[in-house]
């Protein structure tokens, strides 16, 4: 008589026993894992910011809390080519060819203007103050360049050639 059971229990739960094997992928069971309980970005989102006072291992550029940084690219024939090229690459759509703020992207501009950069602040600045604003842009204005320049001593060949634009 048990056995009798058994095997009709046994007859009964086989179909629903083969019924979960095939829709396994229908149904989806979810299991726990660590995976989903670690902070993570979605692939829309950005990513993680640092750590508060991290360097990056490329070094640091600058420290804000240490003031503007002072340029250590001399401003040789090779420097200011490559940064005559940078230039070119990332600053002249806005600011033109010559640096008057008129390039062919400007006229989209409407809210705000790109700078004329051969009078009045981005003269009177020093050249760790441009190295700055290169690096991290002006907030709704001009995009960060660093990473589109991401080592230090290209930001510093735009600044070597920007001097040379500002000369008479």
């Amino acid at each position: 008589m048990i056995k009798r059971i058994l095997v009709v229990l046994g007859l009964l739960t086989l179909p629903l026993a083969l019924g979960l094997l095939f829709t396994y992928d229908v149904i989806k069971i979810e299991w726990i894992s660590m995976m989903e309980i670690q902070p993570s970005f979605g692939a829309q989102e950005d990513p993680l910011p640092l750590p508060p006072r991290s360097i990056p291992v490329q070094g640091a550029a600058y420290i804000p809390e240490l003031g503007e940084p002072v340029n250590p690219v001399k401003a040789d024939s090779e420097s200011l080519s490559r940064g005559e090229k940078y230039y070119g690459q990332m600053c002249a759509h806005c600011h033109g060819p010559t640096g008057a703020g008129n390039g062919p992207f400007s006229a989209f501009l409407v809210k705000r203007r790109p700078a004329n950069l051969l009078e009045g602040r981005p003269v009177t600045s020093s050249d760790g103050y441009l190295f700055v604003v290169i690096s991290e842009g002006v907030p709704e204005a001009m995009p960060a360049l660093r990473g589109q320049l991401p080592e230090p001593q290209m930001r510093w060949d735009v600044v070597n050639y920007l001097r040379k634009l500002q000369q008479p």
